[in-house]
């Protein structure tokens, strides 16, 4: 499949806060050596701006950022800090050895925050605001002010407030959903707003920063872009406080895939995003979720056997871009309890195997049998699958029609078994010094025979609780040596089944032999 990008005219920039914002989040603080890493990761994908930390807040933060601030090349490095001079001081002290520095300051706006937090007047916000930001330009020219809890700001005063930065020499605006409250049309109302309004808009970067606490946090992200904000706020992964942030991979996509309703660009790398997403899951020991959008372990995956049987036609049936433009090698075909035979022949023939229609009828009988019991049928059971049939097939004398088995610390163990003997159910039951030898006994008493048991096998198939046991069975008769295999999530089912394989395989060689005694008379 392939999708054609035409790279749309209007510039966005990317603001990552994978590593102040994303650490945030409850349990994800990463050592120095880790951000680093991510910080070199984020530069190469092509980052416009990474706000490495709080320097204030700790002196590992101060630390992250002064470190970081030498080490990328061609990002711009950002340090967060609040409207106080002791803030903005420690930020620019950390900033100070930055190829391209940006300090972010900011202050809560709304009325809400103003009264219970802050416990200001609005007057002596607006002049925080003021003083902040022109403080903030002595230390660079690259300015960022945000009005925390933006999106539920009286619009007056929040006109007041940004008007206010750009005067001091803020050079970029943000407007933060701090609590993930706005729904998409009032995300891009409020930029449409701010441009009619505020004096001097067209001189700064609008951006917007979005959290995700009713879900919305890309949809809101995409909406302000759309109403003319050029810098989106996001993390890798979606990491962030509470809910998280805008997820940076799903921003990124959604304007790469559909250029035809969003003409806009970025500078990011997208076949990097699958590395930085596992490196991040990595340093804060966050897994990603399985259907997470983008770097999900199921965003390429398929089970469905609808779905596989168009994935296998055409990908661009169910696939709206290639896995290979965010770091897949190729899109994954899941084999389960959901997969069609189509899915399964195309998986056959990958592991070289070339089977009619009547066959495939039976293995992919035995395939649903054993995907009912497992989450995922891998390579590895398919094969054991097509061995066991190979052992068990040719017309079978004997077939395991019910089996059940006791055993455990109290003796004795026992077995109750019914077979199909040459079309007619029989039962026994038996007991051994094992669930197994009392199978086995069982077995002997409906099906007589002098065979002795030879080789008796059991390995694991795959990984995992519920992987299946293979067991191959060799048994002797009177200078006759004949095998059985079997594989099952049940040891004592696939014993019972590889020992009947191999009765059967005995069968039909006594039979075998005696053709030949009679064809030499």
């Amino acid at each position: 499949m392939t999708i054609q990008h035409s790279g749309g005219t209007e510039r966005v920039l990317i603001f990552d806060t994978t590593l102040r914002d994303g650490e945030q989040s409850p349990g994800a603080t990463m050592s120095l050596s880790s951000k680093l890493e991510i910080a070199e990761l984020l530069d190469l994908m092509g980052i416009d701006i990474i706000e490495a930390g709080f320097p204030i807040a700790s002196q590992g933060d101060f630390k992250a950022v002064q470190e970081i601030s030498q080490q990328v090349k061609r990002a711009t490095v950002c340090g967060l800090a609040r409207s106080s001079p002791s803030d903005i001081d420690r930020a620019g002290e950390a900033l100070k050895m930055a190829r391209r520095p940006r300090i972010h300051t900011f202050i809560s706006t709304s009325a809400l925050h103003m009264k219970y937090k802050l416990q200001m007047d609005p007057e002596d916000v607006i002049e925080a605001v003021d003083r902040s930001v022109r403080q903030a330009r002595r230390y660079c020219d690259d300015v960022q002010w945000s009005p925390e809890d933006g999106s539920r700001t009286d619009h007056d005063f929040l006109c007041r407030a940004v008007e206010t930065a750009i005067k001091a020499g803020a050079r970029t605006i943000n407007i933060p959903d701090t609590v993930g409250y706005s729904a998409p049309v009032e995300s891009a109302a409020v930029i449409r707003m701010l441009r009619e309004r505020v004096p001097d808009i067209d001189c700064v970067t609008l951006s917007t920063h979005c959290h995700n606490d009713l879900g919305l946090a890309v949809a809101n992200s995409l909406a302000a872009v759309d109403a003319g904000a050029r810098q989106v706020e996001c993390t890798i992964n979606g990491l962030g406080e509470r809910a998280g942030n805008a997820a940076l991979e799903e921003i990124v996509m959604a304007m790469r895939v559909r250029q035809d309703i969003m003409p806009f660009r970025t500078g990011v790398e997208s076949s990097r995003i699958i590395q930085a997403s596992r490196l991040v899951s990595q340093a804060t020991g966050f897994p990603v979720q399985f259907n997470k959008a983008i770097v999900g372990k199921n965003a390429f995956a398929h089970e469905a056997g609808i779905h596989q049987d168009g994935m296998i036609k055409h990908a661009g049936t169910y696939e709206i871009m290639r896995p290979e433009e965010v770091g897949l090698h190729e899109s994954s075909i899941v084999l389960g309890k959901h997969s069609g035979r189509a899915a399964v022949r195309k998986k056959l023939h990958e592991l070289g195997y070339e089977i009619g229609n009547n066959r495939l009828n039976e293995v992919f009988r035995q395939f649903k049998f054993l995907a009912d019991r497992k989450r995922e049928v891998y390579d590895d059971d398919l094969i054991a699958i097509m061995q066991s049939s190979d052992s068990q097939n040719g017309s079978a004398t004997l077939a395991v029609e019910y089996l059940r088995v006791v055993c455990g610390t109290e003796s004795p163990q026992s077995a109750h078994i019914r077979l199909r003997l040459d079309g007619t159910c029989r039962e026994a039951r038996a007991c051994g010094s094992g669930p197994v030898d009392a199978a086995f006994n069982a077995v002997s008493k409906i099906f007589s025979h002098e065979a002795r048991l030879q080789n008796y096998q059991v390995h694991a198939v795959t990984e995992g609780m519920d992987a299946q046991a293979t067991v191959s069975i060799t048994l002797s008769e009177h200078g006759l040596i004949v095998n059985g295999q079997s594989s099952n999530t049940d040891t004592v089912l696939a014993s019972v089944n590889a020992y009947v394989a191999a009765l059967n395989s005995l069968v039909r060689r006594r039979m075998a032999a005696q053709s030949q005694e009679l064809a030499s008379l």
